[in-house]
């Protein structure tokens, strides 16, 4: 793996995992009874949002460590992948 791959693979995760991250503990302005005018009462009152990047972001790197493991390692390859779910690529060549 490139550390282009590398980088990639981190972004998606963690922008995956931010995604999850963002409601937990949300504080809503109909949580608070105090709806602005014009806006709707699920609109976030307290976000927390600096906290919940890098909870994000620490949760991403270990995931990221993981998954980048087992693809160094060649655990499982695409063509696992592959014939698991599609028989697409055939067999590897010198077969």
């Amino acid at each position: 793996m490139g550390i282009t791959s590398a980088l990639v693979l981190f972004a998606v995760i963690w922008f995956m995992t931010f995604l999850v991250v963002i409601p937990f503990r949300l504080e809503t302005q109909g949580d608070r009874g105090d709806v602005v005018e014009g806006t709707h009462a699920s609109s976030p009152e307290v976000h927390n949002l600096k906290r919940k990047a890098w909870i994000t972001t620490g949760i991403s790197l270990v995931l990221w460590a993981i998954i980048a493991g087992i693809i160094l390692s060649g655990v499982i390859s695409v063509r696992d992948i592959d014939g698991w779910m599609f028989n697409r690529m055939g067999p590897p060549s010198g077969q």
